[in-house]
This record gives C-alpha cells, sequence and structure tokens, in this order.
C-alpha cells in the first residue's frame, strides 16, 4: 500500500478542467467530460479556496455518533494530523455528539490556521443514539448557529448547511432564518443537505446556496442529476460516505484496480471521486491517524481513462 504522504501539503498535478465564465454577474460552470477532473482546489462561494480532499469529522464521536469518543486524546490527533497534512475543510455538524464533535475541533485546532474552513450544519434534532429528528423552525436555527459559534469559538461560520429539510417547516422559512444570520454576519456561505435539484433551485429563490452535500460514491450514484446540476452552477458537492461508510465498497473491478496500483480500494474510491467532477469535494472520515493519511493520500492517485471508465461503469 502506498503511504508515503507525510506532514507536506498535498497539491494537485495539474489546473482545474472545469472552466468557469463570468456571465451577467454570476458565475457559471461548464461540464466537463466525466473522469477528467485534476483540478487539484476548489472555491467554495467562488472565494473560499480547499483543498479538493477534506474531513469529515463525523467519526470522531462515539458509538452511534453519540457522546465523546472513548479515547477523547485519540480523536484530537486525528484533527491536528489531518490539518498537518494538508486538510483544510472539516465538516462537522451540531448533532454529531450531539456537541462534542464541535467542541472537540475547537480543543484541537484552535486558534485556528488561516486557511482553515469549518463547515458545520444545523437543524437535525438528537433524541438518542443514532436517532436523526429534523427540526427547520426559524428559531431553532438560529439559536443553532449561535450556539455552533460559541461551541467553535468562532466569529463567523464559512460555510454553515441545513442538515436536513424539515417537511413540516416550508423551506423557505427556514432558509430566511439562515439569511437573517448571513445578513448579521454570522454566517459567510450557506449550504444545503441531502436535497433534490428541485429543491436547491427553490432554495437559491430566498438566498444564494454555494454547496451541496448529498450521499454519493463510486457504488450509490442516486444523486447523479444533483451532481451535474452543481457542475453545471458551480456548487461545490461534498459527498458524504464518499467510501460507502460502514458498509464500504465492493467490486471486482475496485479491487483490481486497488490491486494495480497497490492501493487500498477506498483510495481508489476517493480517487475516482476525484476525477468525476471538478465541484467533488470529498470529506471522508475516521477515527484512525494511518486510514487518515491513507484517505489523503488518494489525492495523488492518478487512474487511468481506461481505469476511470471501468469503474464508472
Amino acid at each position: 500500500m502506498n503511504k508515503t504522504i507525510t506532514r507536506r501539503r498535498f497539491v494537485g498535478l495539474s489546473v482545474a478542467t472545469g472552466a468557469t465564465i463570468l456571465a451577467g454577474g454570476k458565475i457559471l460552470g461548464s461540464l466537463s467530460a466525466p473522469g477528467t477532473a485534476t483540478n487539484p482546489v476548489f472555491k467554495i462561494g467562488g472565494d473560499l479556496e480547499v483543498n479538493r480532499l477534506g474531513f469529515g469529522a463525523m467519526r470522531l464521536t462515539g458509538e452511534g455518533v453519540w457522546g465523546w469518543p472513548p479515547d477523547r486524546a485519540n480523536a484530537v490527533k486525528v484533527l491536528k494530523r489531518a490539518v498537518e497534512l494538508g486538510v483544510n475543510l472539516i465538516d462537522t455538524a451540531d448533532a454529531y455528539g450531539p456537541e462534542t464533535d464541535e467542541l472537540l475541533i475547537a480543543e484541537a485546532l484552535h486558534p485556528y490556521p488561516k486557511a482553515l474552513v469549518i463547515a458545520t450544519k444545523g437543524g437535525n434534532t438528537r433524541p438518542g443514539p443514532g436517532q436523526w429528528v429534523p427540526n427547520g423552525h426559524p428559531d431553532y436555527l438560529k439559536g443553532c448557529v449561535d450556539k455552533s459559534l460559541k461551541r467553535l469559538q468562532l466569529d463567523r461560520i464559512d460555510l454553515y448547511q441545513l442538515h436536513r429539510v424539515d417537511s413540516k417547516v416550508p423551506m423557505e422559512e427556514s432558509l430566511g432564518a439562515l439569511k437573517e444570520m448571513q445578513s448579521a454576519g454570522k454566517i459567510r456561505h450557506v449550504g444545503l443537505s441531502e436535497v433534490s435539484t428541485s429543491e436547491i433551485e427553490r432554495a437559491r429563490k430566498v438566498l444564494p446556496i454555494v454547496s451541496i452535500q448529498n450521499r454519493y460514491n463510486i457504488n450509490d450514484r442516486k444523486w447523479e442529476k444533483e451532481l451535474d446540476y452543481c457542475e453545471k452552477e458551480n456548487l461545490g458537492f461534498l459527498p458524504w460516505f464518499p467510501v460507502g461508510g460502514g458498509r464500504g465498497v465492493k467490486s471486482n473491478t475496485l479491487d483490481a484496480v486497488a490491486k494495480a496500483h497497490n492501493v487500498s480500494v477506498y483510495q481508489v474510491a476517493l480517487a475516482w471521486l476525484l476525477q468525476r467532477s471538478p465541484v467533488m469535494v470529498p470529506i471522508p472520515g475516521t477515527s484512525n491517524v494511518q486510514h487518515l493519511e491513507d484517505n489523503v493520500a488518494a489525492a495523488k492517485l492518478k487512474l487511468t481513462p481506461e481505469e476511470w471508465k471501468a469503474l464508472a461503469a
């Protein structure tokens, strides 16, 4: 297995293929051929430049995404190592723990490096371990923003995402609350999670949306249409469970390509995502330093066009 990445910051090998044009004051992305993306960075909202392999911090909590991790010192070590390896986008949510994940991030990394982007989410409550119940009430969301700011020790959250659309509350009301917080200077950019193209378009009538976080990986492409929409509109696409979560990712082709490169199937799956689209920003999570290093090494892995197409089949 290739584990050559150390403390140096990872960089890409070439410039972005997904060129953008400025038309009438609006940035539009041009669809690139799937599998040809090679840009090492993406600018969320046009001004937040992040390396395209981020870190999802959910797995740093206790079992069932509940409570403190069994080894708190290890969780802090993983976060610090992620930054050492060049990761400058860390994704979390107030529901992870709940609250403990944001507290861990501040404990490990505050004062934050200048280029580090902390993205968090609100709008999903946690009655108990493994339980998730959306709450999109405007007053609740505004309280979520204020509490996340306090836990993360931030004056402004660079990317705040609506964790889930609450079917009991009109989306316009939920997003209206986030728009208020944005106008108050507490949020820089707003994103959405687990939404359809029609919901994205509906949300964009309320306020600018810069990113979408839907489940997506080499074995699960339910949101393919939403990914294409994001590329067309130059919205960041942050796939959660990019290597399948607890189920992992499996296929004979995946095994063959991993063997050919002497890497893990997870590294191949991440490399496949990075080459899939220039707006793709995977956020793999782990509570293991070695797994973290392996994941980051995937940014260096370049699949051949034939390998990528075989995996995409």
